[in-house]
């Protein structure tokens, strides 16, 4: 594996342990939003107050009180604090790629690498779902059965190497 694609590997993990779904749509809470991009929340939460015009609706969104607590709550993974008293601000995937157009490093560009691989891989299993069902040949039923499942081992373990 050359360096570069071990470097998009690490950084599509780090990309794909912190997807969550909040109202039907894939999103990263801010605070995963800052340590993936590596940069404080507040910076990220400053960029998004400074450049309202760059983060119409279907971009980012602030939780409701009752997605806040059912976050909170049930998903653990999320980097939000116990002490917080702030609803988090969380990102789609649209929101992602323009926050990257305002952290001009070039971690905010591999991180945005890996946001493109990610997010393209998710859009290819719902396809990919969607075909399986449609196929009626068994023989093509599990050749796409098992490419479903190499892609989502990828994204749920992209480091762990498989043998038939």
């Amino acid at each position: 594996m050359k360096h570069e694609d071990r470097s998009l590997a690490i950084s599509n993990a780090s990309v794909q342990s912190r997807i969550i779904i909040v109202r039907d749509m894939p999103v990263i809470v801010d605070a995963d939003v800052a340590e993936i991009y590596g940069v404080e929340t507040k910076r990220v939460n400053e960029a998004v107050r400074n450049n309202p015009d760059r983060f119409p609706e279907g971009y980012m969104f602030v939780l409701s009180s009752d997605e806040f607590t059912d976050l909170r709550s049930k998903i653990s993974t999320t980097k939000i604090s116990a002490k917080s008293r702030v609803a988090p601000k969380v990102f789609t995937e649209k929101g992602l790629y323009m926050l990257a157009t305002i952290l001009k490093s070039k971690r905010a560009q591999d991180v945005t690498f890996a946001i493109i691989e990610t997010f393209a891989k998710v859009r290819y299993l719902k396809r990919e779902i969607v075909e399986l069902h449609k196929e009626t040949d068994i023989e093509k039923q599990t050749t796409k059965m098992q490419k479903f499942g190499e892609v989502i081992s990828d994204i749920v373990m992209p480091d762990l190497e498989t043998s038939e």
